[in-house]
């Protein structure tokens, strides 16, 4: 019997939102709002100088970090952005849920501003260009601008169509308040070990996402500027290896733009990249499948 014959069918379909109205998410209306938001994440981080540390709560850090840099990495990006493989309708809203819990918005909202990224990329368009607009535009700024809370499913129909990730874009922050629910609950369950609920709280979630959105803006702002270019893609793309590591596998950047339908990002054997290796495990294990290559005619079209 066929994988997908073993996993969940798509249900009843939603229509795609027609209505400008009902693009709105629930971030807040104005740029102030997003970086008081912002900055309070960041101060929230600095807890951890005061809730004190434990091998526990560290490694939850580093276990929640790793974690979401992969349903954001592999599902926001290489799944609702390029659908450079396909899975069943449970296990895409099960990441779009943990990538939710990252705090950066919904998958709509994510992989339509993405998939606007690759059509105009690093020209005035561009939401996110250093080339156009600098370094901590690129990098901060244009995620708290009003204009870009919208969600435009003009730009993403294909997944825009499925009503619970539609419900989860409107309510994205549902996400981040259960997960840290559930550090204060992991806290409380591990005194045992050392550690405590607003220790696990400090490290397993504010500092976890502050690293994480650091991590994830540096492919929109660094891999634009540092690192080498293989090939001629008539934007500022780079591969750099030091962001791939920090971002499993996201910084061969020239390379995905060059072609941004292949499953694996690193396009050859050196060139590591973590989160196609998870990827591929699940495709062993029959939960993803169809995970696309890259072509020999493409790798080999590089700038002489």
């Amino acid at each position: 019997m066929a994988t997908q014959q073993l996993l969940p069918r798509p249900l009843v379909e939603a229509p795609v939102p027609s209505d400008q109205s009902e693009l709105q998410d629930s971030v807040g209306s104005s740029s102030l709002t997003g970086w008081i938001s912002f900055a309070l994440m960041h101060i929230a981080a600095l807890g951890v100088f005061f809730v004190g540390w434990s091998w526990p709560a560290v490694a939850m850090m580093v276990a929640m970090y790793v974690l979401r840099m992969f349903a954001i990495t592999g599902f926001y990006h290489r799944y609702f952005s390029h659908r450079s493989f396909k899975t069943s309708r449970w296990l895409q809203f099960g990441f779009a849920l943990l990538g939710a819990s990252s705090c950066q918005q919904g998958p709509l909202w994510w992989a339509a501003h993405h998939r606007h990224h690759h059509k105009f990329s690093d020209q005035p368009e561009d939401l996110h260009s250093p080339r156009q607009k600098g370094f901590w535009y690129s990098h901060i700024a244009w995620v708290v601008q009003p204009q870009n809370h919208v969600v435009d499913y003009k730009k993403i129909p294909d997944f825009a169509k499925y009503p619970e990730l539609v419900w989860l874009d409107k309510y994205h922050m549902v996400a981040p308040v259960a997960l840290g629910l559930l550090m204060l609950g992991l806290g409380a369950l591990l005194q045992p070990l050392g550690t405590h609920s607003l220790q696990m709280l400090f490290w397993g979630f504010f500092a976890s996402t502050v690293l994480l959105w650091h991590g994830t803006f540096t492919i929109n702002s660094l891999s634009h500027v540092f690192g080498s270019q293989r090939y001629d893609t008539g934007d500022d793309s780079r591969n750099n290896p030091l962001f791939a590591l920090l971002t499993l596998g996201e910084g061969w950047h020239n390379n995905h733009h060059f072609y941004m339908t292949s499953t694996r990002q690193g396009f050859y054997w050196w060139e590591f990249d973590i989160t196609f290796y998870g990827l591929w495990l699940m495709s062993k294990l029959g939960l993803v499948w169809d995970l696309k290559k890259v072509p020999a005619h493409i790798k080999a079209r590089h700038k002489q």
